[in-house]
This record gives C-alpha cells, sequence and structure tokens, in this order.
C-alpha cells in the first residue's frame, strides 16, 4: 500500500498528516508553537517555530505507523495565509513573520490603494488591498524597518518557507499568492504592474505553481533531519482555506464548506473569478486547476472561544486536566444549560480586527446586554452565537451574489462542538453536514499529492474517492426566528460603536 503525507502550518501549530491512497488515516501528530503580540492587534511568529514543529510532526507520524518513507508517493503543503518571511541573500530569516491577523498595516494598505488606484487593484487582484494581506506588509517593513528591507532578497509564505527548507526551492502556488495583494487572480500570475508601482522586486517572489502541480523534491538534507525518503515530491499544495475547501469535497458549484478554525470562513466554488461589488468577501483562485472561489473570513471564530478559555476558564481547564479530558467539552456542555439567545447577552468576535463584512483593523471584541441573570453559560454561549451571526454575515453576502448554495459542510471545531453546530444551523437557518473525514487543510493537500503524483487523475475525483457526508444537524425554526431578531441588534452594534473602535484605537496608539 501506498500513502500520502500532508503538512499544515497552522497559527497554532504545525500538523502532520499520514494518509493510505484510499484516503484513510493512518496517523496525525500535531506539534504547537507560541503566537507574539508585541503591540495590540499586532502578532508576529518565528519561522523557526514552524521549521522545527514540521521536522518534529514528521518524525512523529513516521515513527507511531511505522510506515518506511519508500511507500510514501508525495507530500502537500498548507499553511495559514498572508504572512511574510523575509529572507536576505543567504536565505536567512530577517525578523519575525508578520501573521495574517496583524492589523498594523491600515497606511501602507491605504498607499498602495492610492498609488495603484482603487478600481485598477480591484481589476488586477480581484480583492481590495486589506491590513491582513501580505502586501501591506512588506511596505510596511519599507517603511518602519527600511534596514530590514534593504537586505530582503526573498519573501515567501509560511508554507512556502518550509517548501523552501524542505526542498530548497523558492516556489508557492496560486491559492495563496491570491492572497498576497500581489497576485493577478484572473490570470493566475503575479501582478507584475503592482509590483512595479509599489517597488517590490519581482525576483522577490517566488515562481507560482498550480496546486497539484510538482514543485521540488525532497533534499537530502530535510530527509536527514525527518526521516523522509530524498527526492520525495512536493506539490504546491494550497493556502490553508482552499486546501480546507479540497479536503471537505468543495470542489464543485453549490457545496459551501463553514469553518470554525481560529478564523471563521464561509467558502463557495466558483467556476469563474466573481467578485462582489461591495468587495466584502474575497475572490482567490482554487486549489482546483482553472477554478476559482469565493470567501468571506472573520478573523477571531474559534480564536474567540480560545480567548474565553485561556481567560476566564482556568477552572475548566484545571477540571478538564484531572480527569483527562477535553475543557472545550466542559465547555460546550455549560453553553447547551443556557437557552437560545443567552437573555440578551450579545458578543461581536472582533477581537483582532474584522474582515468580511467590515474590513476594519480598528474593530473590537465586547458584550453587550449584560445583567445580574448571566453567568458563565452565558457568556461561553453568546462566543458562540457571536461567532456564528459573523458567519451568517457572509451567507447572506453569498445570496446577494447569486452563489447558489445547496449543501453546508461543516468543519473545523466549532463543528466537532454539537451545541455550537446546532447554533449555526439555527442562526443560518441552513443544514450542516459533516463529513467522514476531519483533518482539514491537511488532508486536502495530501490528496493534491496523490493528484500531482498521479495517483488520482483530478482533484475532483480524489475528493469523490474519499470523503462521505455522514451526519446532519438541521435548522430549528423556533430558534432560527429568535436569533433573526438578535442578529439585527448584532449588526446595528458595530454601526453604533464604529466611531468608538477607531477613537479607542487612536488613544492606544498614542499610548504607545
Amino acid at each position: 500500500m501506498s500513502h500520502l503525507l500532508g503538512i499544515d502550518v497552522g497559527t497554532s501549530g504545525t500538523k502532520a498528516l499520514l494518509i493510505s491512497t484510499d484516503g484513510d488515516m493512518i496517523s496525525s501528530s500535531t506539534r504547537v508553537y507560541p503566537l507574539y503580540t508585541p503591540y495590540p492587534l499586532w502578532a508576529e511568529q518565528d519561522p523557526e517555530d514552524w521549521w522545527q514543529a514540521t521536522i518534529g510532526a514528521i518524525r512523529d507520524v513516521l515513527a507511531e505507523s511505522g510506515v518506511g518513507p519508500k511507500s510514501i508517493r508525495g507530500m502537500g503543503l498548507s499553511g495559514q495565509m498572508h504572512g511574510a518571511v523575509f529572507l536576505d541573500e543567504n536565505n536567512q530569516v530577517l525578523r519575525p513573520s508578520i501573521l495574517w491577523c496583524d492589523q498594523r498595516t491600515a497606511a501602507e494598505c491605504d498607499w498602495i490603494t492610492g498609488t495603484v488606484g482603487a478600481e485598477r487593484v480591484v481589476e488586477l487582484t480581484c480583492n481590495p488591498v486589506l491590513t491582513g494581506f501580505t502586501a501591506g506588509k512588506i511596505i510596511w517593513v519599507k517603511n518602519h524597518e527600511p534596514d530590514i528591507f534593504a537586505r530582503t532578497r526573498k519573501i515567501l509564505l509560511p508554507k512556502d518557507y518550509i517548501r523552501f527548507r524542505l526542498t530548497g526551492e523558492f516556489a508557492t502556488e496560486v491559492s495563496d499568492a491570491s492572497g498576497t495583494a500581489l497576485f493577478n487572480v484572473r490570470d493566475r500570475k503575479w501582478a507584475d504592474e503592482v509590483l512595479d508601482v509599489t517597488g517590490i522586486p519581482r525576483d522577490w517572489m517566488p515562481r507560482c505553481y498550480e496546486s497539484p502541480e510538482i514543485s521540488g523534491r525532497i533534499s537530502n538534507e530535510a530527509a536527514g533531519l525527518t526521516g523522509l525518503r530524498a527526492g520525495m515530491p512536493v506539490v504546491g499544495g494550497g493556502g490553508d482555506q482552499a486546501a480546507g475547501a479540497v479536503g471537505n469535497g468543495v470542489v464543485e458549484s453549490g457545496i459551501i464548506s463553514s469553518t470554525v478554525g481560529t478564523s471563521g470562513v464561509v467558502f463557495a466554488f466558483a467556476d469563474e473569478p466573481v467578485i462582489d461589488p461591495q468587495l466584502r468577501v474575497h475572490t482567490f483562485c482554487h486549489a482546483v486547476p482553472d477554478k476559482w472561489h469565493v470567501m468571506g473570513v472573520m478573523l477571531s471564530a474559534g480564536g474567540s472561544l480560545r480567548w474565553y478559555r485561556d481567560t476566564f476558564a482556568e477552572c475548566e481547564t484545571a477540571v478538564s486536566n484531572s480527569i483527562g479530558g477535553e475543557v472545550y467539552d466542559i465547555l460546550s456542555e455549560q453553553a447547551d444549560s443556557v437557552e437560545a439567545g443567552c437573555e440578551g447577552l450579545i458578543f461581536l468576535p472582533y477581537l483582532t480586527g474584522e474582515r468580511t463584512p467590515y474590513p476594519d483593523p480598528n474593530a473590537r471584541g465586547a458584550f453587550f446586554g449584560i445583567t445580574l441573570r448571566h453567568s458563565k453559560a452565558h457568556f461561553v454561549r453568546s462566543v458562540m452565537e457571536g461567532v456564528a451571526y459573523g458567519l451568517r454575515d457572509s451567507f447572506s453576502i453569498l445570496d446577494e451574489m447569486n452563489v447558489p448554495i445547496h449543501q453546508v459542510r461543516a468543519s473545523g471545531g466549532g463543528a466537532r462542538s454539537a451545541v455550537w453546530r446546532q447554533i449555526q444551523a439555527d442562526v443560518s437557518a441552513r443544514e450542516h453536514v459533516t463529513i467522514n473525514v476531519d483533518e482539514g487543510p491537511a488532508f486536502g493537500v495530501a490528496l493534491l499529492a496523490g493528484v500531482g503524483t498521479d495517483y488520482y487523475g483530478s482533484v475532483e475525483e480524489a475528493c469523490r474517492a474519499t470523503i462521505k457526508v455522514v451526519l446532519s444537524t438541521a435548522p430549528d425554526d423556533t430558534n432560527h426566528a429568535l436569533y433573526s431578531k438578535y442578529y439585527e441588534v448584532y449588526r446595528n452594534l458595530y454601526q453604533s460603536l464604529k466611531r468608538d473602535f477607531a477613537a479607542v484605537s487612536e488613544v492606544v496608539r498614542f499610548a504607545g
């Protein structure tokens, strides 16, 4: 039997997933690492942490599975999008990577938009220039760390830095490149005009592949460190959302994924690059060759519940540790003890700014409607409901765009919780199904490796062969009617607080 390997360089940790070519999971390992916030709304990581986690996770799955390196046909790479890794002439990392959820680059994004032209930016890249995207990070370094900029010779996205360490190749692929604001999404190549106008050298950009294409092979050095076979093919892979969509079988029109990981994403397949006139959702290249996708992104979905856990759930964490359980199971039980709507307690999940439907780096989290009636259980459920309201924003935009939605596939940590999955179905009034695999981007890029090494004839064939629907969660009409009333309040809260969000951000900047 032959095998496929998927690597996902996430925000919380790096996962290695070994599957059979039939799609059965053989072994999985995740190595975690820290995220640094040196200033409010900043977010950075050390690329060396990703690399050491990759080595460790690969060695874990090889040891646990007992699978010989020769039986692994190929590897796919996925990872958090938009991060910028700056390398010097000796290929050494010059500074910590600025991450997707970092919000420091508002002025730089405005400058890029004004310099290239707002309409021209959208013509070339199909998207506005947002603070999360890579282009603003590059200009920020140019403006604030000119010595680093002067020494830069290559810029890589997170998963592509790992590709470089594994293969020695400077390469990316179309789905991840789409999120840089430097890529021509329609033509699936670097947007030379944007690079020229902004003064970013073209040769800093890596070669771009389609996602199933072989982009490099495991080097002798990487083989020694990881235990993999030297010369093993590594395919282009995908940004985490496109790769996760492949892992969910979202490779044909009408199937939508709703993923609650650190971020929250509603992802729709598209045969052509379709654009929201109000630019509230993103249009990127899909990991399926010559296809595209539309997605709405909220920055703090599962990240909101993790923040709540880390900040307020010390007792629940201690209990779960003492019984060998999972703290999120305890939090879900608490949420399930509270009625829908939390008796008027509403959470705004803008802990790291927001992207869809409000591209606002100043947006902040908030609890609204607190009374003496509210317990910790109410707060847990309100976090889950607030995230579901944010996902509903994206569903509403897709409806306005006439994007067909025949089936919603739930994934991520928010799908593993039955109560949170039910909340999502009730808020959106859409049945949510789950599938037989819950390995997300790592599974998707393992399938892409199977396509690139000719085990499967196409991405669609790989998904049909391995992915099946196993569970359905139908919406409750009564709960949906109640949630719709609270959703209107939720929507109005942002508009009411928008100026105050900006004012608080200005005070923080002044105080800093």
